[in-house]
């Protein structure tokens, strides 16, 4: 794959939010703006309700789902060799593969691969047979022999097989000959005429005149009567007779039981690990529907492309998508806290304290002067209202609302009326499992060797959100053992009360709650004021849990 080809994936975080996806859409959009196309939307995790609902109001395709990106056989050049039918010949075969220089090439039918062959099968064909019956066994196509034989056909059909009998050489004088030709054999001659009347009323098959000797009528006729194909060629007796089994077709000697073969999908380093116990050189690769793409060999590997990322609205290890290490990040755009993210080389990364990462992303599309449509302006807008939960959270500038204002103009929609329908369809999560409600929302963190993940779900509606907490009180302790976590925090946010009722799970957790928000325990676990993971409850616990292990 050349590297001007080589996609470039914007993707957020795992377990994306709105702000997640919306800003990987509208920055490739951006790039591909200014930079020309090759930048793809990606997402590392399933949507939630209220992501899909932001898509389907303004008319968006999802990104493009990647769960791990390491270096798949995708990402690496495919040496498209064209696949042969299994009837052509081995002397055409042989021929092809010095013109292409490859030793191995792939049998396919109707795109779907049915064996491969090498040169040294060829090889092993020329050397090791001995049995005359050989090319009556492979069921060998007269073509097949017209061309290696480089001749025509003067009687007979050109589609028709060379199914009994042997090949024979007739040197002798033609009283001899009657003692071993046999019906059914394929016999190689000169231009006496009396040898080709013999070979034709002993019943051959075919006789293949060498020498570009001259057929008369008589032979003709004599041969159509006993339904004897005759084959005229140039070549002297000898060499025809060498050439003559290099006719055979190649589905005769191709590996077809075992293949080991790859997807496109596959991980190169799992490929790596089978490549390195098998002899052969060459590997062929399928597609997801299991037909012939090309081949590959373990020279291919040495030049293999990590995946481009550009990474949004994240820039820790731990919230990235699964392979992160074996990938290339090549930007990061985000307003989070520094992570730990290593690179390769240099890199452009923008973080900017804002309340929402489509804020620098909107800021960004003025600085290039690139005007924003009306579907981006909408993903942007419903992300800064998404993760400033409506100008409410903390961590909401006037930078933040400023743009969004403008967003909204441009997307044609008012602001608390597209929030209202964000949050309601975001918290209507009567129909998910608690899996699926717990892990909607949901980040990781280290501290030391505590480690903790904090869910959260807003909603307008006191009475959901108790809903929802009797809906996960019996789950979350299963996941945090499953997940091998210490802590596990779980936010249930009133927006329209700006208070967050927090379910902490875990030996200690409650403890190390009440510490971080000087809580009491009358008060149990409600929080008020406290709307935001990344500003207010992070912070707290981050900081109450560094303390403790000084």
């Amino acid at each position: 794959m050349e590297e001007t080809k080589r996609p470039t994936f914007v993707i957020g975080h795992k377990n994306p939010d709105t702000d997640s996806i919306c800003s990987a859409i509208s920055y490739a959009y951006l790039k591909n703006q200014v930079e020309g196309d090759g930048y793809i939307a990606a997402r590392a995790g399933q949507l939630n309700q209220e992501t899909q609902y932001v898509l389907n109001y303004f008319g968006a395709s999802a990104p493009v789902y990647i769960p791990d990106v390491r270096t798949q056989v995708r990402d690496i050049q495919i040496r498209k060799t064209e696949g042969v039918n299994g009837g052509l010949s081995l002397k055409e075969t042989w021929r092809r593969m010095k013109q292409n220089g490859v030793v191995t090439i792939p049998i396919v039918d109707s795109d779907k691969l049915e064996g491969i062959i090498t040169v040294g099968d060829i090889s092993t064909s020329y050397m090791d047979v001995y049995d005359s019956k050989a090319l009556a066994d492979a069921d060998t196509p007269y073509k097949n022999i017209v061309e290696t034989v480089e001749g025509s056909m003067l009687v007979g059909d050109i589609d028709a097989k060379f199914t009994n009998g042997k090949v024979l050489i007739a040197a002798a004088n033609p009283d001899v000959m009657e003692e071993y030709i046999e019906k059914g054999d394929l016999v190689i001659l000169g231009n006496r005429y009396e040898s080709q009347l013999c070979a034709i009323e002993m019943d051959a098959a075919c006789i293949v005149v060498c020498d570009g000797a001259k057929v008369s009528k008589t032979i003709i006729m004599q041969a159509e009567e006993h339904n004897c194909v005759v084959i005229s060629t140039p070549l002297d007796t000898f060499t025809a007779a060498r050439f003559i089994n290099l006719s055979m077709p190649i589905s005769h000697y191709m590996k077809s039981d075992d293949l080991v073969t790859f997807h496109m999908k596959d991980f190169i380093e799992d490929i790596q690990k089978i490549m390195g116990q098998k002899r052969f050189r060459d590997f062929p690769v399928l597609d997801n529907n299991d037909n012939y793409v090309g081949m590959i060999s373990r020279r291919n590997l040495l030049n293999k492309k990590r995946k481009r990322l550009i990474l949004v609205d994240h820039n820790e290890e731990g919230q990235a998508v699964d392979g992160i290490n074996h990938a290339e990040v090549v930007e990061i755009i985000d307003h989070h806290k520094l992570g730990a993210i290593e690179t390769m080389s240099p890199i452009f990364f923008r973080n900017q304290p804002l309340g929402c990462t489509a804020t620098i992303i909107t800021q960004m599309f003025e600085e290039r002067q690139i005007d924003i449509p009306k579907q981006i302006a909408g993903l942007l807008c419903s992300a800064i209202i998404s993760d400033t939960l409506m100008f409410r959270s903390p961590t909401c500038t006037e930078i933040d609302k400023m743009m969004c204002e403008k967003l909204a103009k441009i997307a044609g929609v008012e602001i608390e009326e597209l929030a209202i329908d964000m949050f309601s369809a975001g918290s209507d999560l009567e129909s998910k499992t608690p899996e699926e409600v717990l892990h909607q929302d949901y980040k990781t963190f280290n501290v030391g060797d505590v480690k903790f993940a904090v869910g959260q779900v807003n909603s307008m509606n006191a009475v959901e959100l108790e809903e929802l907490k009797a809906k996960l009180e019996d789950y979350i302790d299963e996941a945090r053992k499953e997940e091998g976590l210490d802590m596990i925090f779980f936010m249930l946010t009133n927006i329209i009360r700006e208070s967050t009722d927090l379910m902490c799970v875990g030996d200690g957790a409650e403890e190390l709650a009440k510490d971080a928000f000087n809580l009491n325990p009358e008060d149990g676990y409600h929080l008020k004021g406290l709307v935001s993971r990344k500003k207010q409850l992070i912070p707290s616990l981050v900081g109450t849990l560094q303390t403790r292990q000084q």
